[in-house]
């Protein structure tokens, strides 16, 4: 389904990291966003009600991309701004393969230039990003205290081998691993209680992990900063536990990772996370489709 009028431009609607509709997380995408100011993004983005929507205007001086396949990529969840949203990064990229092919892309966000590669086989579209720098910081014992107190999550519930941390590769993520895969289940968290501290703390979700395997993992996203309860498939918050796993020693400095998302809330999806030797940088992929 396609929303526009004459004052508005066409807002498509597509699903990120899962290759059906009713999969992944959905992201309202619009291609030419030059005659939209930042309240009626904003208005676009609580209209859908979608976690984040993106919008592409002409790329800043400077870029380095091909003629037409870079572009300024803004994102806005319903109640704000983010700096980068990765599912709405894959959604964008596929709905423009759609129309000029796979290929290469560079996006100019307010986090860093994003390289995306974008492949197609068998009907299937999949999109490759490229994250900015990442880097990992500490929390303190307060703060840590009270999100698990805004989680309702025991200090005892959560897996000892996994060091609670704020990773970012783009946004900042508060990343808990829980020790059983029951726990993770079980998220019933207090809404403003967590709100309040995201924001004081500047962080976009709360990634919360579990470990399958030694390279698979399932994730769950509280967003309530964005004014949604839960994301159902986060490329950011993936992006940044990528990075998070690996300067911890938790994975290989080589390693391709599976993150399970979104099976609690009925859209399931999958995440890809690269990590490459001497590369600090994370690679998130997935398919995506468009929503009818």
């Amino acid at each position: 389904m396609t929303t526009n009028s004459p004052q508005q431009p066409e807002v498509l609607r597509y699903t990120a990291f899962a290759g059906t509709p009713d999969g992944g997380n959905p992201a309202g995408v619009v291609l030419d966003a030059a005659g939209l100011g930042d309240n009626d993004m904003l208005a676009i983005a609580a209209d859908l009600g979608y976690s984040e929507s993106a919008f592409l205007t002409a790329p800043p001086e400077g870029l380095v991309g091909q003629a037409g396949r870079a572009y300024t990529i803004r994102y806005f969840s319903p109640k704000a701004e983010v700096p980068f949203c990765g599912h709405a990064t894959v959604a964008t990229a596929v709905a423009l393969a759609e129309r000029i092919g796979p290929g290469e892309l560079v996006f100019a966000t307010r986090a860093g230039t994003v390289p995306v590669e974008v492949t197609e086989e068998g009907g299937t579209i999949r999109a490759t990003l490229t994250s900015v720098e990442p880097h990992i910081e500490e929390i303190g014992d307060a703060d840590l205290a009270e999100a698990l107190a805004a989680l309702d999550w025991p200090a005892a519930d959560l897996d000892p081998s996994f060091p609670p941390r704020v990773a970012f590769a783009g946004a900042r993520h508060l990343v808990l691993a829980a020790a059983t895969r029951a726990r993770l289940a079980d998220l019933r968290y207090d809404f403003t209680r967590l709100e309040a501290l995201m924001h004081r703390l500047d962080l976009t979700t709360v990634q919360l992990v579990w470990r399958e395997s030694p390279t698979v993992f399932h994730v769950r996203d509280p967003f309530p900063v964005g004014g949604v309860v839960e994301d159902p498939a986060t490329g950011a918050a993936a992006a940044a536990f990528g990075a998070y796993a690996r300067e911890l020693g938790l994975v290989d400095q080589a390693a391709v990772l599976t993150l399970h998302q979104g099976a609690d809330l009925g859209r399931p999806g999958e995440l890809t996370v690269t990590l490459r030797a001497g590369d600090p940088r994370v690679r998130v992929s997935g398919a995506g489709t468009r929503i009818d």
